[in-house]
């Protein structure tokens, strides 16, 4: 600060959110960090990528760094839904049937399903190209991402897309007419099997929030789903907003009340147990919903943790066992 450095202190919540909200990152925008989901800036058509310390201090001093640039993979979506879907089950999805097939590429993602994704769904959607193996997933800004970026940045934003003889390595069609509330079992983001598939299997607890889930539209799916209801005895419901941002939106919108009398937790802006601390972590035996990005083993404690949706966790979180919004 002394050095007329901006820091953006612990109190602000995931750095790779606060650069969009603060608008240090924009469409056609090149920036680096040191979180592994930083790629996460596809949503709105920057380049992010995740680099080690030494790497992140030399950008620090030069401003500079450097890139291979990676092969790219188009990725289309065919059809639309009917049934009740979010942007976690598009992610799941694509984890499932990506996994292998895009390692070290970056993905561009086109169909009527992406058009219709609002901000927070491509934030979804772009946070979990790195479990799909992927270096950046790429979003076409809408109209919305256009007008946020534009007011927070103060720039005249132009929307980018690939040309029209852009030269890809592969195609890849992806039916998602079908789509239904999706689950990845313990150990794998690509172990991703329909919610109405499992048998009722208990849950100790959930967590909402992470890079992937964490923001205003993601804490309003799960209020939508607790509003006057309670959370089951045996269930200990964490969440964690991404930004201070999306925290104070809670406030004004009475989301933390709601989820406060329907027994949940509200922890401060934060990563929470998707980075192994604060709330959000499990004990041995222990089996949470998290709608974090990866639930590799340990990765949020001893526990058995399954990757699921705002709603689904907020569901199983009311039930006191993994199930559907519908089913509730």
């Amino acid at each position: 600060r002394e050095n007329g450095i901006k820091v953006f202190d612990v109190n602000r919540g995931i750095g790779s959110h606060v650069v969009m909200e603060e608008g240090l990152a924009y469409p056609g925008v090149t920036a680096v960090g040191t979180d592994s989901h930083f790629n996460i800036l596809g949503a709105i058509g920057a380049f992010g990528q995740g680099m080690g310390d030494v790497d992140i201090a030399f950008v620090f001093k030069t401003g500079r760094t450097w890139f291979e640039v990676p092969p790219t993979v188009k990725v289309n979506f065919l059809g639309m839904p009917d049934a009740r879907w979010s942007a976690k089950d598009l992610a799941l999805l694509c984890v499932k049937e990506l996994k292998g097939k895009v390692l070290g590429k970056a993905i561009e993602f086109y169909g009527e399903i992406v058009d219709k994704l609002s901000l927070a769904g491509r934030i979804t959607l772009a946070s979990m190209v790195t479990e799909m193996g992927g270096i950046i997933g790429f979003i076409p800004p809408n109209k919305e991402v256009i007008k946020f970026c534009r007011e927070r940045s103060g720039r005249e934003i132009e929307a980018i897309a690939a040309d029209r003889d852009a030269d890809y390595e592969m195609e890849i069609d992806m039916d998602v007419s079908n789509l239904q509330p999706l689950i990845a079992l313990p150990g794998s983001p690509a172990n991703v099997k329909r919610v109405a598939d499992l048998p009722s299997i208990e849950v100790n607890s959930i967590f909402i929030g992470s890079c992937t889930n964490g923001r205003e539209e993601d804490m309003e799916a799960a209020y939508n789903v607790v509003k006057g209801r309670k959370i089951a005895e045996n269930v200990m419901a964490k969440v964690v907003p991404a930004t201070r941002e999306v925290w104070s939106y809670m406030l004004e919108k009475g989301i933390i009340k709601e989820m406060f009398d329907a027994g949940m937790i509200i922890s401060h802006a934060a990563c929470g147990g998707c980075a192994s601390g604060q709330l959000g972590m499990t004990g041995k035996g222990e089996v949470q919903v998290s709608t974090s990005n990866r639930n590799f083993r340990g990765k949020q404690g001893d526990g058995d943790t399954y990757l699921a949706s705002p709603e689904t966790a907020a569901a199983s979180a009311v039930a006191g066992y993994i199930t559907e919004v519908d089913d509730l």
